[in-house]
């Protein structure tokens, strides 16, 4: 179950450190580059932690289909960039994928 929470850890660090990355203005912010080189640390720390159990292609899957999703949602919510109908109907499709992932396959460290 820890590795499960490790994989959720890692994908938040990594929408943390995206949205700083769109923050720090090219590097130009100090504490939104300092984000960025936290966050994508701690991300990969916790991502190489939950691939002592999770298949890579299995956590790999999770770990960007989720993180597109959120990261989505951050630059909604932040920055007021904008969704249209085709790219909420692929998110959601990127969310049934790793619902199916979880729910069905046999390689999946459940």
């Amino acid at each position: 179950m820890k590795n499960w929470l490790f994989l959720g850890v890692a994908i938040i660090a990594e929408v943390v450190a995206t949205s700083s990355l769109k923050a720090s203005e090219g590097f130009t912010k100090v504490w939104p580059s300092l984000l960025v080189v936290l966050g994508y640390g701690v991300a990969f720390y916790f991502l190489s932690l939950t691939l002592k159990s999770i298949p890579v292609g299995i956590a790999y899957a999770i770990w960007s289909g989720l993180g597109i999703v959120l990261i989505s949602l951050v630059a909604w919510l932040m920055f007021g960039q904008k969704l249209d109908f085709a790219s909420i109907i692929g998110m959601t499709l990127i969310v049934a994928g790793v619902v199916v992932i979880n729910l069905f396959s046999k390689v999946s460290a459940h």
